[in-house]
């Protein structure tokens, strides 16, 4: 069976789509969806099947993978890992914005994302698409990129591009327009500094 393939405008997503990707998330839906960086496969983050789902796709071990947890905000973050004050003040400052932030996994953080890592990556991206399907939804999404096989062009930038791709291994695929080709910067913060372990397109020392 087909993806569906879903055209939704940032600046005012209609609700009856956004519904229909929740919808698609709480069966277990595998979804691609626009960032404020580059294209993203990600899930409902207690949806063991479709976590393995995506770790098919991508061709990655869960237990060794490195997938993080999309949020709506800050607020139910301590739900999911541990944050030391100064990083909070950081992220608070930082986010929503082109960041990842790699922190210290709490004891109620899905088992089957940290099977054997103690640490999650949280996300929380400028972009409207994404968070109100995350506040709709009423948990985090688990996320990985969506990479090119391209040696040249490592991220796929055009949705269109994606669901001819991706249309027969994934449930849906959103156009939020074309995607950024640089993705986040990762910050590790679990050991409460600011470890830039990959630069992307967001700049921490903004905010440090």
């Amino acid at each position: 069976m087909k993806a569906t393939y879903l055209k939704i405008y940032p600046e005012n997503p209609d609700e009856k789509k956004i519904q229909m990707v929740v919808d698609c998330l709480k069966s277990g839906g595998v979804i691609i969806y626009p960032t404020d960086t580059v294209y993203g496969i990600g899930c409902d983050i207690f949806q063991q099947k479709a976590v393995e789902r995506i770790c098919e796709i991508k061709n990655i071990l869960p237990q060794k993978s490195n997938l993080s947890f999309i949020c709506y905000d800050l607020s139910n973050i301590s739900e999911y890992a541990r944050v030391e004050d100064n990083v909070f003040k950081v992220m608070k400052k930082a986010l929503p914005g082109a960041f990842t932030f790699i922190l210290k996994a709490s004891s109620k953080s899905p088992k089957i994302v940290n099977s054997k890592k103690k640490t999650v990556g949280i996300r929380i991206p400028d972009n409207n698409i994404t968070r109100l399907i995350v506040k709709e939804l009423g948990c985090p999404i688990l996320t990985s990129s969506v990479k090119d096989d391209d040696e040249i062009i490592e991220y796929s930038t055009d949705p269109e591009l994606i669901y001819e791709k991706f249309k027969h291994q994934v449930d849906m695929v959103i156009d939020g327009g074309f995607g950024n080709n640089v993705a986040s910067t990762i910050v590790d913060c679990s050991e409460g500094d600011f470890e830039v372990i990959r630069e992307g397109l967001g700049d921490i020392s903004l905010y440090v």
